[in-house]
């Protein structure tokens, strides 16, 4: 049996292969996994869904799978081997007996940019969340080329169909259509010495798109300030022994991370979204906040469910295992979606303010950057005072700027005067 890509999960449709874990002539068990797929920003093993021996290989790692795609052949105990492949498909035309020449394959490429798609005869065939999207922006699935094995629709037919309707609207029937941008001249940087060329990995590729889309569309602003933590480390130290026998470590992030929620349940806000369509405002009752990780690999950011109902001991843990599976790429995609609100802590890292890209679809992030021993004028003098950057970047669709000044304060007061009851054990 040919052993394909199962369902990756929602407007998951395909992914990169980082390792084949079998070859040609290896026996497998039920359940062993077969290779690991990189989906995002997840890496996740395939398993076999029978035991038998490998029959043939058909990917190798960097190839791009869609899901349905085989990946291996496996013959079972007792039955046949694998069938071989069938050869491939002419790339040209086939001529009939007849002498007459057929017609080259219809290509949606190769249609006029006003060409609408021909009426299907059958129900377009599409997950149920691509056909929620659809009707929540009004688009007909008919009129969208599905791309997939079976005319099936996924998410990348939706959005391309859409940026077809963008190039409609905004072309006249006497003017053609020009690009937004012109494209970038190549450079050829090796006629000035030696250089390597490396592709992007799949994870930088997409952290490229996030980051572009990000920045192309959310008029953005960054409100910066600093939080007095001088008491609050006294505290950390204070209590960071007790966290220790109870096998985790007391962090300035933990704190951070409580002290957001708190702020954010005064300003539900900047814990909404924009609808895809962004006439409304979806206001969430759940506090799920995401934590930017540094890896080797690239920028990650795991969530954390709940925030509101967990205390400094279970964040503090959970802080501890998520920023550990990301840097060993163990997440699960779906520990990386749903967040409500996202902290970026570069103060492991050192520097001081900066100006943090917001993590769609949310509408705001917090950075946080290396707390620095600075003079404070304090009690009529000078103290030498423990200062931590702050920077909220917001997105000034949603958010105004006296209410950003407001969420900086009212977070600057809640670690400044952070409640020690909620360190206790």
């Amino acid at each position: 049996m040919d052993v394909k890509l199962p369902n990756l999960g929602e407007a998951a449709d395909s992914g990169v292969v980082v390792n084949v874990f079998v070859k040609e002539g290896d026996t497998i068990a039920k359940d062993q996994a077969l290779l690991e797929l990189e989906n995002e920003k997840a890496v996740a093993s395939i398993p076999s869904p029978v035991a038998g021996a490998v029959a043939r290989v058909y990917v190798q790692p960097g190839d791009k799978v869609v899901v349905g795609q085989r990946l291996v052949a496996v013959t079972e105990p007792g039955r046949p081997e694998a069938p071989t492949a069938a050869p491939p498909v002419p790339s040209v035309a086939a001529t009939p007996a007849t002498g007459e020449e057929l017609p080259p394959p219809s290509s949606t490429a190769a249609q006029p940019l006003d060409a609408e798609p021909p009426a299907a005869a059958y129900p377009p065939v599409a997950a149920p969340s691509i056909r929620a999207l659809a009707a929540q922006l009004g688009i007909d699935l008919s009129q969208v080329h599905g791309s997939q094995r079976g005319g099936r629709i996924v998410m990348a037919d939706l959005r391309a169909h859409i940026q077809r309707l963008q190039r409609l609207a905004t072309t006249t029937p006497t003017t053609p259509a020009k690009p937004l941008k012109a494209a970038p001249e190549p450079v050829d940087f090796s006629r000035w010495g030696p250089v390597t060329v490396k592709p992007l990995t799949s994870l930088r590729q997409v952290i490229s798109r996030r980051m572009s889309e990000s920045w192309t569309s959310v008029p953005r602003v960054t409100q910066f300030d600093e939080a007095d933590v001088t008491d609050l480390m006294a505290l950390r130290a204070r209590y960071a022994p007790a966290y220790a026998e109870r096998g985790t470590r007391l962090t300035l992030s933990g704190f951070v991370l409580k002290a957001v929620v708190d702020v954010l349940r005064q300003w539900p806000l900047f814990n909404a979204s924009l609808d895809a369509l962004g006439s409304n405002l979806v206001f969430k009752a759940y506090y799920h906040i995401g934590l930017a990780v540094d890896t080797d690999a690239g920028l990650l950011v795991p969530v954390i469910r709940d925030a509101d109902k967990k205390s400094l001991l279970e964040l503090s843990r959970e802080l501890e295992t998520l920023a550990a599976k990301a840097r060993e790429r163990k997440l699960m995609p779906d520990e990386m979606k749903g967040g409500s609100f996202t902290i970026s802590n570069q103060g492991g890292i050192g520097g001081g303010h900066f100006t943090p890209v917001i993590n769609l679809p949310e509408v705001a992030i917090l950075g946080v950057g290396r707390g620095a021993l600075k003079p404070v004028w304090r009690s009529d003098q000078v103290e030498p005072r423990t200062v931590l950057p702050l920077a909220l970047s917001y997105d000034h669709r949603v958010i105004d700027g006296g209410q950003a000044a407001r969420f900086v304060v009212d977070l600057v007061r809640a670690l400044e005067r952070f409640d020690e009851a909620a360190v206790q054990l």
